[in-house]
């Protein structure tokens, strides 16, 4: 009885066994069908096609180093019209855009008084012309009655002493009505220079007072940036250093060249005023916001354009295309420059040579396949 159930128990972990051994090699095969299918469906998934703008190559290039600027625009003319002689304003009939040239006349003021007194006064001059003719005669006179010994020489000074002191004020005269003409010249007002109206300080039938402000006259054809530059920074900056400046609005980057840099820090601040002449001054304004990047040297080294750097990691990386696939590498950012519109930066950890995705493809995964429709950039 013993040694039969001995016998069922070994049947029954024979039994046990075998089921077992057959369950882990059905498992197996199951595991290695679904890496086939796994293999087979990477196999066959289409590649990511790519053109030559998706991508851009690592390549030596010469960054300029820059210094951050900003300001506002100032035109190099501009000048204030102001009324030389106090009176009614009248004719002022230019308004703030029109276009004026140098010497046009753009307001006069009421001259009816000045032209009563430059009357005057030059009456008075005739009178005075009067009394040097009569004094002249007297002179003469006596003169000849002095030749012939009718009178002594004492009377013909004090003739000569009249007759100097009617020419001293005929001459008083005129230099008085000279100074009236000029006051009445200065009645009609002219544009200094040639330009646009940026301001109507004042309107016809006001009274302004001498050297009141009337307008203001731009000449926006030549503009330059007066940029505040701190002063460990004004030891790069040198007249002639070139510059990039962003206007609001302005679809592409303006040039800009250092001329003037001023001797004197700021009081309160100690910054220092430096002063860009803009190069072209087409459709800008006076009273102008830019910023811009002031090249102060160059550096050579391997770069890519700022946008291909993703930074949704812990460290900065790119996406670089590795034998058809796409790799995540990190790098080291170093100088940034400009080049053209856009700007650059220095990368460590990436051979030269190496193609990357530019920052507007978006994110790839790793391992992706990726073919070029073309040649890399």
């Amino acid at each position: 009885m013993k040694l039969r159930l001995k016998w069922i128990l070994l049947s029954v972990t024979v039994v046990a066994l075998g089921a077992g051994g057959l369950h882990t090699l059905q498992t197996r095969k199951q595991q290695k069908q679904l890496i086939e299918a796994q293999q087979e469906a990477q196999k066959n998934r289409l590649a990511v096609q790519l053109a030559s703008t998706d991508v851009v190559t690592v390549q030596t290039l010469q960054l300029s180093q820059g210094l951050p600027i900003s300001g506002q625009t100032k035109a190099v003319d501009s000048a204030f019209v102001k009324a030389r002689v106090a009176s009614e304003l009248q004719d002022l009939q230019v308004r703030e855009g029109d276009f004026v040239k140098a010497g046009q006349i753009v307001a006069r003021v009421d001259s009816t008084e000045y032209v009563a007194r430059l009357r005057q006064a030059q009456q008075q001059a005739q009178a005075a012309k009067a009394q040097v003719d009569i004094a002249h005669r007297s002179f003469d006179n006596n003169r000849s009655l002095v030749d012939q010994g009718f009178i002594s020489k004492t009377s013909l000074e004090a003739s000569a002493s009249t007759l100097a002191a009617a020419q001293a004020s005929f001459m008083a005269a005129q230099s008085g009505a000279e100074v009236l003409q000029k006051s009445l010249d200065d009645a009609v007002l002219r544009a200094p220079i040639a330009g646009q109206i940026s301001q109507r300080l004042a309107q016809n039938g006001e009274r302004v007072a001498v050297d009141g402000r009337i307008l203001e006259i731009v000449d926006v054809r030549r503009l330059e940036l007066e940029a505040t530059v701190g002063v460990a920074d004004a030891m790069q900056v040198r007249v002639g250093q070139s510059a990039q400046l962003r206007f609001d609005g302005a679809a592409s980057p303006v040039a800009a060249k250092v001329v003037r840099i001023n001797p004197n820090a700021t009081a309160g601040s100690r910054a220092v005023l430096v002063y860009l002449s803009i190069a072209s001054a087409e459709a800008l304004r006076q009273g102008l916001y830019a910023e811009g990047l002031l090249a102060t040297g160059t550096v050579s080294a391997p770069a890519l354009p700022l946008s291909a750097v993703r930074t949704d990691k812990p460290q900065p990386y790119v996406q670089a295309v590795v034998n058809g696939r796409v790799r995540h590498l990190p790098v080291t950012l170093g100088t940034r420059g400009a080049q053209g519109d856009q700007t650059m930066v220095a990368v460590a950890g990436v051979p030269e040579g190496t193609v990357v995705l530019i920052g507007g493809v978006g994110p790839m995964q790793v391992d992706t396949e990726v073919t070029l429709t073309t040649g890399a950039k």
